[in-house]
């Protein structure tokens, strides 16, 4: 009979030992650029205990997706800074961050601080930074050397070679350039109703000016390249690869200020793969990792000496486009309070109709 259990014991620790461990699946929702197959293989290959899932997304379908579920089906999120704060006291969608789990000291502590501030709930830290990045203008300067702020894109000797994106971004910018500042009225919700409808009588008169309304990163290069537009709204990570085809495109700050995001780790409500996801933050921390990253996103990350890690390319184009003063004069987006959104969707939409864009 002992020979029997010995026997039976030696039977299932080997076959326990046949069986590989069940991998754990790290389930990813983020942006179209921020998981490069080079650096989910290289995640993989180093703890091959895990599998990396990942869903592409935006904000608004980020936080779509976890209202659905109740902040279930993913393990790590990546939101901007400014659609954190709201949205957790609002729907619970995320869990606190235990920071002893992340190497927070490879971070700049001007990002770092900045985003802790801005998502920090009754004493419990939801978020912190991953990439970050600036909206703001792209020029051809041997065509528009004039173009210094959000206005001049409307500027009749310009009339039908500029072009923009009707999102959000260009309300706030030409909200700043109308001597307006948008992030303090949030706290005044019928003076920013008042703003933003200022802002639409601009925008509307401004169709003219306008040779399309760009709606993706293709459209617009496409545009920019071939010098059907000579100036546009833009993120500066597109402006910052056509730099690369043409010296002459650069990012242009706006006078008033570059608008300025940061896209964050945070861990949604029920995600089952904490350990994971925090593998994940430290593993794309790492110097050599930071490097395949940014040369995905085009951005910078949000670690000390993050633009010596950018591409020879990119690093050329981000000293074209920024001086010191640009650099103090950012303008982070603040926190979306509730009903934000929706104002500016409506001013969005009337916008639209007016001018017969999609």
């Amino acid at each position: 009979m002992i020979m029997k259990l010995a026997m039976a014991g030696l039977l299932a620790t080997t076959v326990m030992a046949a069986v590989p461990a069940q991998a754990e699946t790290l389930r990813l929702l983020t942006w179209g650029s921020y998981a490069p197959e080079e650096l989910v293989k290289k995640f993989e290959a180093a703890n091959p205990d895990i599998t990396v899932e990942v869903t592409f997304s935006n904000n608004e379908e980020m936080i779509a997706k976890l209202r659905a579920t109740g902040g279930a089906g993913f393990d790590l999120a990546q939101p901007s800074h400014d659609r954190i704060f709201a949205v957790q006291q609002e729907y619970n969608l995320y869990k606190p961050l235990d920071l002893s789990k992340i190497d927070t000291s490879v971070m700049e502590p001007k990002l770092l601080e900045g985003v802790k501030a801005n998502t920090t709930i009754d004493g419990e830290v939801y978020a912190v930074p991953h990439q970050w990045g600036t909206s703001g203008l792209m020029a051809n300067k041997s065509l528009a050397p004039d173009v210094k702020a959000w206005g001049d894109l409307c500027d009749p000797k310009y009339a039908g070679k500029t072009s923009m994106r009707l999102k959000r971004t260009i309300l706030l910018g030409m909200a700043f350039d109308m001597g307006e500042d948008p992030f303090a009225a949030y706290a005044d919700l019928d003076k920013y109703q008042t703003i933003l409808d200022k802002v639409a009588d601009k925008l509307i008169d401004c169709k003219s000016n306008i040779k399309a309304y760009w709606k993706g990163r293709d459209d617009l290069s496409a545009m920019m390249l071939s010098g059907e537009i000579v100036a546009s709204e833009t993120w500066d990570s597109t402006a910052y690869t056509l730099y690369g085809e043409n010296p002459d495109i650069v990012f242009v700050p706006p006078k008033t200020g570059a608008l300025a995001w940061i896209d964050t780790f945070a861990l949604p409500r029920k995600g089952e793969a904490d350990d994971a996801a925090y593998k994940w933050i430290n593993f794309v921390l790492e110097p050599e990792n930071v490097k395949i990253m940014s040369a995905s996103t085009g951005s910078s990350a949000s670690v000390k000496g993050a633009k010596d890690m950018l591409p020879d390319d990119k690093k050329a184009a981000v000293s074209a486009a920024f001086t010191d003063e640009d650099i103090a004069n950012l303008k982070f987006f603040a926190n979306i309070p509730a009903g934000v959104e929706d104002m500016e969707g409506k001013t969005l939409e009337k916008i639209k109709a007016a001018t017969g864009s999609e």
